[in-house]
């Protein structure tokens, strides 16, 4: 290169040189954590994406479940990762709850993650075994009313959820029944199926074996309009005004992530979530594709922060 050659010329040749041989992201296997065991909603969610964009990449997608702790474990995981795309977790809906389960978090809910996307999300359903005596909705209220605390609900554990939309129903509908947790929503569906519990709040993908297979009933979804998946089957909001709340999934990646690299992430999932063989699957499990952009999910996290943290303490939730 000739000595005059303009200097700020060859820096900027020797910064594109630089950048067009940076190989494209992922180069190596992708990491997804899962809060929860395998076989449910949120596993099934990640493993279907996982499978989705593995195939967009041409790498592999590696799902670990993390369980432990109301995802406490696997968020510990995340949070002591590299920022650099290659771990990301999937969270459910009980992710901004947290902080007010477990006072001592061993992590900043808002500081030290990166949201991604919001994926996925499903109505919890109330649900009663096919031989219950109580067809409606209405039909528990009364009872529940006629007499007060004689009535349970079963859910898949404290904070979680179906816990919150079982305590939600109860505090609107003005009744008295007992919360009953299990340690996951299938434990609680089979005790509804052998007749220790009347009533189980479970998502979609819990409930929707149950409920083609004809044992378990289901008598009201909690989100403000029917689900897709269940036409026939009201909201709770058709007898409580005003009632809704759903679970929902998303991705979430360490503090520190490069703008660039969160928004391919996100564009990636996204994308997947479009595919007609993912569609079709989620539908299957009685859960809606959302797909949002980083700031939309981050919005989403505050907002139920803000709705359920007065809930949560009003009715004296703690961690067990």
């Amino acid at each position: 290169m000739s000595r005059w050659f303009p200097a700020a010329v060859a820096a900027t040749l020797l910064m594109t040189s630089s950048a067009s041989s940076q190989p494209s992201f992922p180069t190596k296997p992708v990491h997804v954590l899962v809060p929860y065991a395998a076989g449910g909603a949120v596993d099934i969610l990640a493993r279907t994406l996982g499978d989705a964009v593995s195939k967009q990449w041409g790498q592999s997608v590696v799902v670990e479940n993390r369980p432990g702790a109301g995802g406490v474990i696997a968020s510990q995981a995340l949070v002591a990762s590299p920022a650099d795309g290659y771990t990301v977790m999937v969270v459910a809906s009980g992710h901004p709850t947290n902080p007010f389960l477990y006072p001592k978090l061993p992590y900043d809910t808002f500081k030290d993650f990166t949201p991604i996307s919001l994926l996925a999300s499903s109505p919890n359903i109330l649900l009663v075994r096919a031989d219950s005596p109580y067809k409606t909705l209405a039909d528990v209220i009364a009872a529940a009313k006629a007499k007060p605390g004689s009535l349970s609900f079963g859910h898949a554990g404290t904070g979680t959820s179906q816990h919150l939309a079982g305590t939600l129903f109860k505090s609107m509908a003005k009744i008295d029944i007992e919360p009953i947790p299990y340690k996951g929503g299938a434990p609680a569906i089979n005790d509804l199926l052998g007749g220790q519990i009347p009533l189980s709040f479970n998502n979609g993908p819990e409930a929707v074996g149950q409920l083609q297979a004809g044992t378990v009933r289901a008598l009201a979804v909690t989100t403000a309009k029917r689900a897709a998946f269940l036409p026939d089957v009201p909201s709770i909001a058709e007898t409580v005004p005003g009632y809704d709340t759903e679970v929902w999934w998303g991705l979430l990646g360490p503090r520190g992530m490069a703008p660039e690299l969160v928004e391919k992430l996100s564009h990636d999932f996204v994308a997947a979530l479009n595919a007609d063989e993912v569609k079709q699957r989620l539908a299957k499990l009685g859960a809606a594709p959302i797909g949002s952009t980083p700031q939309v999910f981050d919005a989403k996290i505050h907002a139920d922060y803000d709705k359920w943290g007065p809930i949560i303490e009003a009715a004296g939730m703690k961690a067990e």
